[in-house]
Parts: C-alpha cells; sequence; structure tokens
C-alpha cells in the first residue's frame, strides 16, 4: 500500500505563524480522513483542491473530537471549527483551497491550544 506523504505547513493565523507536520491525502483518501483510526494514533491530515471550493464535511465514524481548518490558496487560516463525532453538513463561511484537520489529542495539543486557546478544546 503506498505511503501518505508527509510535508510541514506553515499557517498564518491572527498575525501569527505556526508550523504544522500533514499527511497530505490523495483523492481516496479525502473521502475517508480520519474515519475508523484510532484517537492517539491519528495524523492531522491535509486536503489540498485545485481552485476554491465550497465542500461540506462530515465526521462519520470519526470517534473522537477534531479540528477543522480552512485555508487560502497562501496558507491563510479562513475559519476553524471543532468538529465532535458523527457530525454532518459542516460548512465553511467562505470558498477555500485547503483543509487541515487536527486531531484532538496529546501529540497536537500545543498547536490546538495556540490556534483557539486552552478553553475552547
Amino acid at each position: 500500500m503506498k505511503k501518505k506523504k508527509t510535508l510541514r505547513v506553515g499557517l498564518r493565523y491572527k498575525s501569527k505563524t505556526f508550523s504544522l507536520n500533514v499527511k497530505k491525502c490523495g483523492y481516496f483518501d479525502e473521502a475517508i480522513g480520519l474515519m475508523f483510526q484510532k484517537r492517539e494514533n491519528a495524523h492531522a491530515l491535509l486536503f489540498d483542491f485545485t481552485g476554491r471550493k465550497r465542500l461540506a464535511l462530515h465526521s462519520f465514524f470519526v470517534f473522537f473530537p477534531f479540528l477543522a481548518i480552512w485555508l487560502d490558496d497562501k496558507n491563510r487560516v479562513l475559519e476553524i471549527m471543532r468538529v465532535n463525532p458523527f457530525s454532518f453538513n459542516i460548512y465553511s463561511k467562505k470558498p477555500f483551497s485547503k483543509i487541515v484537520e487536527i486531531p484532538i489529542n496529546h501529540k497536537y495539543s500545543k498547536i490546538i491550544e495556540n490556534l483557539v486557546g486552552k478553553r475552547k478544546i
């Protein structure tokens, strides 16, 4: 089986820059996302689309919460949302070029705290 490509992505949010290791998802991986993964083993995922999109996300068969981060083509954060398990029709208010899904787990606790604060997790 082909391994997902891991890369480092810089996110710009509120005049700060954050760096994050993500696994870039191909076409099939876009449909699966974080489904059926274990919370502590899950990796942050990058969905990179051609052009600007208005697609809906869902978290069916994702058994833990995660952050959905919608980005423009320059990796500026357009919107951040905490997504709970088994949610559907999760939309960004603006068209986007990329989505980063960050599982809320110990591995990503620092980056999540920097993006949304401790209370909002």
